[in-house]
């Protein structure tokens, strides 16, 4: 099971990094690559339920998605920008949240 975690994770961020060379938002991107690898450590050392594991992938997918919005024009306006960060943050702040909550069992 942690192999198959770690396969994952590990062809997540292969796609992720093949993602990073063809964008005009490198920072954006490597923020998307340090959450998601911390996603996935949280779940192989147990930190992580399935459902926060669940939770913060969707959240991850919805901001890739908000990017993908902001660059379907060819260009990431400052405002746009902006909301990417914030939503980043807010991601941030949630994957601190979850793996350093204390289970109850």
């Amino acid at each position: 099971m942690k192999l198959r975690i770690i396969i994952l994770g590990a062809i997540v961020l292969g796609t992720l990094s093949t993602v990073a060379a063809q964008t005009t938002t490198p920072a954006v991107t490597t923020t998307q690559i340090e959450q998601q690898g911390q996603i996935i450590q949280g779940q192989v050392n147990g930190e992580l339920t399935k459902q926060e594991t669940r939770r913060l992938e969707r959240q991850q997918r919805r901001i890739a998605r908000h990017k993908h919005d902001a660059k379907a024009d060819g260009k990431v306006s400052r405002r746009e920008a902006r909301k990417l960060r914030k939503e980043q943050m807010e991601a941030d702040k949630n994957i601190y949240r979850k793996t350093n909550d204390p289970k109850k069992n």
